[in-house]
């Protein structure tokens, strides 16, 4: 059965809500673990209301199975991890070069659907994979870095991408049983917690921050994770790993343009070239799958 269109359009909005990611991590004056600790905390705590109104919410949490919890104690290891991998990697490599390796993510989802849900790729649908990925790497080419130090960034940052995959496997297998609230709230928790920990093993400050970086933690919550990350765990319920993590490449042609217009930065030739890539790969992909489902 064919997802609903409108399925599509939700998935584009959360990833324009997603590219504003990097614009706010930009404005915030924080540490990347302590950035990543509060987004998570902050879009834990603005769900928990919708979890306390909602009599189903409250009872779906109560009757959770331990398999259940489990694996939404599982995701937000996961979501964890990967941003501890990635931040990571970002003291030995180019944050184009990180980029870049973390966008390989769809080839990770490719493998897994096929190995664990069966699905099925049309030639077409492969060929849109390789060509937006390629359009990433062409926006991210001429700050990549080749050197010993460097690979082992690219290879943290690899790994990552590795996770956020698993990530949202766990979340296309739960999200059939388990409403988005409770699934997102228990691993937005349990990645809040493991991510305090990490920062205060570090001994980064949880504190003492101005004004303007709390309110760009708050809109890092707000629109990147629940209006971007959220709608992504809502939609797990029709769309495969594979749709969304190859709908996420189209993150880093929204982050040019907010760029372009919040930080006054240009977007080059060689970023146009990609943004062209990414979007015909994503149609050429997404128009291949829909109609082979």
């Amino acid at each position: 059965m064919k997802p609903p269109l409108k399925s599509y359009a939700i998935l584009f909005f959360g990833v324009f809500a997603l590219s504003t990611s990097a614009i706010f991590v930009k404005l915030a004056d924080a540490p990347a673990t302590i950035t990543a600790f509060y987004r998570m905390l902050f879009a834990a705590v603005m769900l928990l209301p919708f979890l306390a109104v909602h009599k189903k919410n409250r009872k779906e949490l109560r009757l959770l199975s331990k398999k259940q919890w489990g694996l939404g104690l599982l995701s937000g290891a996961f979501l964890a991890v990967h941003y501890v991998l990635w931040f990571e990697s970002l003291n030995y490599t180019s944050v184009a070069s990180s980029t870049v390796i973390v966008t390989l993510q769809p080839l990770f989802s490719m493998a897994g659907g096929y190995f664990l849900f069966r699905e099925r790729f049309s030639k077409g649908a492969v060929m849109g994979c390789l060509v937006a990925i390629a359009g990433s790497i062409v926006i991210g080419w001429q700050d990549f870095q080749i050197s010993g130090q460097a690979l082992f960034g690219d290879i943290l940052a690899f790994i990552a991408a590795g996770i956020i995959t698993a990530y949202f496997f766990i979340g296309q297998h739960v999200r059939k049983s388990l409403s988005l609230i409770p699934y997102s709230v228990i691993g937005y928790g349990s990645s809040t917690l493991l991510l305090g920990v990490f920062a205060f093993s570090q001994q980064t400050t949880f504190f003492n921050y101005s004004a303007s970086t709390w309110w760009n933690l708050i809109g890092l919550a707000f629109i990147a994770t629940i209006l971007g990350q959220t709608i992504f765990n809502w939609l797990l319920k029709w769309l495969s790993t594979s749709v969304i993590s190859m709908s996420i490449l189209g993150e880093t042609i929204g982050t040019c343009i907010l760029a372009y217009f919040i930080l006054d930065e240009v977007i080059s030739l060689q970023q146009g070239i990609g943004i062209a890539l990414i979007l015909i790969g994503l149609a050429l992909f997404l128009l291949q799958q829909r109609n082979n489902e």
